[in-house]
């Protein structure tokens, strides 16, 4: 019996153990930042804390690996840290330069692998140069309201052992401003980038590590399982589609299907790759953020109107200037950072970059067009030389497009003008639609016209002021 009793109490007392080790057991939900801080990052970062929230992480660990990326991004993911309810560290692995150094500031702890660096914090646009003091006073102003985040006692709890630690704005700030001075830290004329060492030194960096495992231990964090979140294929689809290069090739898509088929109209395939084309490039940017819905409106209503020039309203005018005009302005507002009306915070570089993508794109689409139906559609052996009609049905032989002789009888006859003639148009002439060219000015809708002369199957015409 006393076998029995002392058998209970210990299986009582190791089922005590284990779930007193359960309880101490920390779930880790770690989230990768190893390439430019992007649209698609802050997608992936809402994503991950919405999952910590759900599965009730103790901790979240960013593995850092950045040379930085957009500011409206990297200040979305600094504040998203800042304001979360549960703990977040962050591991540098090599870099967290610029847009990433911010995000790193913004995390409760820091830890970084020896040879490792965070700083370099300058503005600059997308192409490399220095942005305007504007954005440089923005940008410093949110690295110093960032490191005051934390106040002179961050508090970090793992296993009930509690750091106190302060990270000084001024430093902060001078990891974006070359002018700030910091005596013993850095002179005017640099801009302030710290190695592992120098970033424990002034308290921008807790420790060294050598990986996730070893900065746990190094927190003593004893007992923990780590969850991993690893992007979906739609996810890594949509950071693909949304690279700038990825942009041009599917805007020069869009251009070369409408040519396609205006060139053969009915064809059907090549103005479905256009709209496959479309979609694949504003379905990404949507859904970062970028293109919004009154851009995509006015990137249709810009086809609409083109449309509406090239197979209804003879000639090219104001429809098709227009059209033109709302499909670039379509096109470029999805690229850049505007939120809504607002582009305070969208400097002119970034406009001609993405405004230069555009019509580049656009330009280099329509000659690739041009050759592609060269090569696919006249050449005798080419892939869809057999949808296009290559034979030529010669005068000579007795063919012939229109009656010349009754096309002469029309010379000197009045008629009404059935379309706007700007220049080229429909006319009636006794009863008879002709194709019909202005000779001078544009004529209306509805306005007599006199016939003048006719050549290739077309009436020249003048308004009749009798």
């Amino acid at each position: 019996m006393k076998r029995i009793l002392l058998f209970l109490a210990a299986l009582l007392i190791s089922i005590s153990a284990i779930k007193a080790e359960e309880n101490d057991t920390l779930l880790i939900y770690k989230f990768n930042i190893k390439e430019e801080i992007a649209p698609s990052i802050w997608r992936q970062t809402k994503i991950v804390f919405d999952n910590a929230r759900k599965m009730n992480a103790d901790l979240i660990i960013i593995h850092m690996n950045t040379y930085g990326g957009t500011v409206v991004d990297a200040d979305s993911i600094r504040t998203r840290i800042i304001n979360s309810n549960i703990p977040v560290w962050t591991f540098i692995d090599n870099n967290a330069a610029s847009a990433g150094a911010l995000i790193s500031i913004a995390c409760d702890s820091v830890f970084m692998r020896p040879g490792a660096n965070i700083g370099a914090a300058t503005v600059v646009n997308q192409g490399g140069q220095k942005a305007p003091d504007k954005y440089q006073s923005y940008f410093r102003a949110t690295m110093r309201s960032t490191a005051e985040s934390h106040g002179a006692d961050t508090i970090i709890t793992a296993n009930d052992t509690i750091i106190k630690w302060f990270r000084d704005p001024k430093i902060a700030e001078a990891m974006v401003d070359e002018d700030v001075y910091i005596p013993g830290i850095i002179d005017t004329g640099k801009v302030l980038t710290f190695t592992t060492n120098e970033a424990i030194k002034f308290r921008f960096c807790e420790g060294k590590a050598d990986n996730i495992n070893d900065l746990l231990e190094k927190a003593n964090v004893k007992h923990y399982i780590i969850q991993e979140y690893t992007p979906t294929t739609i996810d890594k689809i949509i950071g693909f589609l949304a690279k700038p290069m990825i942009s041009g090739l599917l805007i020069m898509a869009i251009i070369g299907g409408i040519y396609f088929e205006m060139q053969s109209p009915g064809l059907g395939f090549p103005i479905a790759i256009s709209i496959l084309a479309a979609i694949a490039y504003f379905m990404p940017l949507y859904l970062e953020g970028l293109a919004e819905n009154w851009e995509i409106i006015i990137f249709v209503v810009g086809l609409i109107l083109i449309a509406v020039e090239v197979f209804i309203i003879p000639g090219f005018g104001v429809a098709g200037a227009l059209g033109i005009s709302l499909t670039i302005a379509g096109l470029t507002l999805s690229l850049i950072e505007n939120v809504r009306f607002n582009f305070e915070r969208v400097d002119g570089s970034s406009i001609m970059i993405a405004l230069l993508t555009v019509v580049v794109s656009m330009f280099i689409g329509l000659l690739l067009a041009l050759w592609g139906s060269r090569k696919l559609f006249t050449a005798s052996n080419g892939a869809l030389s057999s949808l296009a009609l290559n034979t030529s049905q010669n005068k000579t032989e007795g063919f012939i497009s229109y009656d010349n002789v009754h096309q002469s009888e029309m010379i000197g006859k009045k008629g009404i003008a059935q379309t706007i003639l700007r220049p080229s148009g429909k006319v009636t002439v006794e009863n008879e639609y002709w194709d019909a060219k202005a000779e001078y000015g544009y004529i209306d809708k509805g306005d007599p016209i006199v016939v003048l002369g006719q050549e290739s199957g077309q009436l020249y015409v003048e308004k009749d002021e009798e």
